[in-house]
C-alpha cells in the first residue's frame, strides 16, 4: 500500500513539473506568434509604402492596408486583441498589448513592439 502511495506521489510530482514547463512554453509560443504577426504587418506596411510612396498615417492605420488588399483584415494578436499601428517620426510602429490588452505589463501581459524586434 505504501508503495502505491509513493508511486502516485512521484507521478503527481512529474505531472506538475511537466505542466509548469508546458505553460512556460505556451507563454513563449504566444509571444513568438505575436512577434511574427508584427513582422507580417510590417511587411504589409512596406508594400503600402512601395505602392504609395509613404506609410499610412496613424489615423488611416491598418484600414488603409485592408483597402489596398495588402492585408485581408486588421491583424489580431494571439490573445484576440487588435495590433495597434502608429506612425512615429516617419517610421511605422506596430504593437501587441499582450494578454491583458493594456499598455505595459510583464510576462504574458507584456507588450511586444516592432521597435523591440531584431531585424
Amino acid at each position: 500500500m505504501i508503495e502505491i502511495i509513493v508511486v502516485i506521489t512521484i507521478i503527481s510530482l512529474l505531472m506538475t513539473a511537466v505542466g509548469v514547463y508546458a505553460m512556460g512554453v505556451l507563454t513563449t509560443s504566444r509571444r513568438d506568434v505575436a512577434n511574427q504577426d508584427i513582422r507580417t504587418a510590417l511587411t504589409a506596411l512596406e508594400m503600402f509604402k512601395a505602392r504609395r510612396g509613404r506609410y499610412p498615417s496613424s489615423s488611416e492605420g491598418f484600414d488603409a492596408l485592408v483597402q489596398m488588399r495588402a492585408l485581408k483584415k486588421v491583424p489580431k494578436d494571439p490573445w484576440g486583441g487588435e495590433l495597434t499601428y502608429m506612425l512615429v517620426d516617419g517610421e511605422p510602429v506596430v504593437t501587441s498589448l499582450g494578454r491583458d490588452q493594456k499598455p505595459g505589463g510583464v510576462d504574458e501581459d507584456a507588450d511586444s513592439s516592432s521597435r523591440e524586434l531584431d531585424e
